[in-house]
């Protein structure tokens, strides 16, 4: 059942790239839509009562290396699955009609659709690996050949930060089945809870650097505002709301899953990262001009979030987690989206240059009120899904690190200051000179952000409709190992 998510879209990517350049934006569109239809599936029924694997595959592929074709889902990985999927979709009917080379891009967004599910859904370390390793391909051309006058630069610096993200992922791989003396690479958190500590933050290092070179935090998160500037705003929708998910899904599954023990003497350190990329995060932000690249910034901090919350380890900082994954990925997406509507019609993306655009006759007012609507979530105005997310954290996290989650509160409030400034320059007062007489802004460009944003107020009313999936996997996540780490120490009679 789960092997179809990945089927159809590799089988629709062949398809696509064989198809006439006329019908292959609407063929890629259908496949979108199969994906989404088969994703609904799967959530009526998942038994959200059962903490475990569902829908299990379990296939011997390689002996000889122990890798087996093993998918599974459960309350992690399930809500990013469809988070994949809806913005697949996204990302497809926001492209451009007339793009050059269309099957080559419809392809591409369909085969990294394809990785990025198998992630979610991968049950074994060296599938997992591939998996996080496909996606790079992709989304390396996706932003070399669609992307700005620097995409050659950007790319390149993606491809080299993400090389190294999985290097490390791999390394800490092979180093848990070798110490472990085990011949397969099946997931299996009891071979690293019998592991003694020196070997598991040994492991747990290597994790948590790949990863966070990959969330990006702070200081390796230099390729990600590159990265968005140069892409196609369907790509930086994917980017931003999907893309990095993988690693903060990969901290809370093998990072905490794998290490409870090493993780939970490590986490003070941990939670002082997060206050370092939500504080930089957001300063960077408030300091840029242009609107895409603040997007960009405000995203490292936003990330740091999810670090703070899974560094208190508590069942209410993982769903908190889980509320804040989905909202980014639905908030961020938003942005970018509109965004990239701003500078077709403007041609400019600079804050100084830009001004009135809310003006009800000769702006762009639908734009403009989503876009409020849209940094208030961001900011964490209440009756959104991006104040839930942000309250849950907070409220979890301080009784463990109380004045590490005072200084992370600071970023909200610095989150209000760039976005305020967005607003204010970019959309109230007098349409300024240069972006006068624009192009009216057609319904078609309107609908993917209304959709995100409908689901950012509906989740915000209603956010028992993502915690629910979860619940029950965290709880089962965070029990305490039967076999706990031994130290290297002895005892002299």
């Amino acid at each position: 059942m789960l092997s179809i998510l990945l089927i159809v879209p590799l089988l629709g990517a062949v398809l696509a790239a064989c198809l006439p350049t006329k019908q292959t934006r609407e063929f890629t569109l259908w496949i979108a839509v199969a994906v989404i239809g088969w994703t609904v599936l799967l959530l009526t029924k998942f038994d959200l009562s059962n903490p475990s694997m569902q829908f299990v595959e379990n296939i011997n592929w390689i002996d000889a290396l122990g890798l087996s074709y093993r998918l599974g889902v459960d309350g992690l990985s399930l809500p990013l699955v469809a988070l994949n999927s809806l913005l697949t979709w996204m990302a497809i009917y926001s492209s451009d009609e007339k793009i050059d080379r269309s099957r080559l891009y419809y392809s591409l967004i369909l085969l990294l659709n394809a990785a990025v599910t198998g992630v979610f859904l991968a049950q074994d370390f060296l599938l997992f690996f591939i998996s996080y390793e496909l996606e790079l391909i992709p989304l390396y051309l996706l932003i070399a050949i669609w992307g700005g006058q620097k995409r050659a630069y950007a790319a390149t610096k993606f491809l080299i930060y993400t090389a190294l993200s999985g290097a490390l992922i791999l390394a800490a791989f092979l180093g848990l089945a070798w110490f472990g003396g085990s011949s397969s690479f099946t997931y299996d958190p009891a071979l690293a809870h019998a592991l003694p500590l020196s070997q598991q933050f040994l492991l747990l290092g290597a994790l948590l650097l790949g990863f966070g070179i990959k969330m990006p935090l702070f200081p390796f998160h230099t390729w990600l505002p590159d990265a968005h500037v140069e892409a196609s705003t369907p790509i930086s929708v994917l980017l931003a709301g999907v893309l990095l998910k993988l690693a903060t899904y990969g901290i809370l599954r093998f990072c905490v899953g794998l290490f409870p023990e090493a993780w939970q003497i490590a986490a003070p350190w941990i939670s002082v990262w997060a206050i370092v990329s939500v504080l930089y995060g957001a300063l960077m932000a408030i300091a840029q001009t242009d609107m895409k690249k603040m997007v960009a910034y405000s995203s490292v901090s936003h990330m740091g979030y999810i670090l703070l919350a899974a560094a208190a380890n508590t069942a209410l900082s993982f769903s908190a987690a889980m509320i804040q994954m989905v909202s980014h990925g639905l908030i961020s997406a938003t942005l970018f989206l509109l965004v990239g509507v701003v500078y077709k019609k403007t041609k400019t993306r600079d804050i100084k240059i830009l001004e009135g655009l809310l003006n009800p006759e000769r702006g762009m007012p639908v734009i403009g009120s989503l876009m409020v609507l849209g940094v208030m979530a961001s900011a964490g105005i209440p009756g959104m899904v991006g104040f839930v997310a942000e309250f849950l954290i907070f409220r979890s996290s301080f009784p463990v690190f109380p004045v590490q989650t005072l200084l992370c509160m600071l970023g909200t409030g610095l989150t209000s200051v760039y976005y305020l400034l967005l607003i204010n320059r970019a959309f109230f007062g007098r349409l300024s000179a240069p972006v006068q007489n624009l192009e009216s802004v057609t319904w078609r460009e309107c609908y993917p952000a209304i959709i995100l944003t409908v689901a950012i107020v509906l989740f915000g009313i209603q956010p028992g409709w993502i915690t629910r999936w979860s619940e029950p996997t965290i709880l089962a996540t965070l029990r305490p190992p039967a076999i706990v780490a031994t130290m290297n120490t002895s005892i002299e009679p």
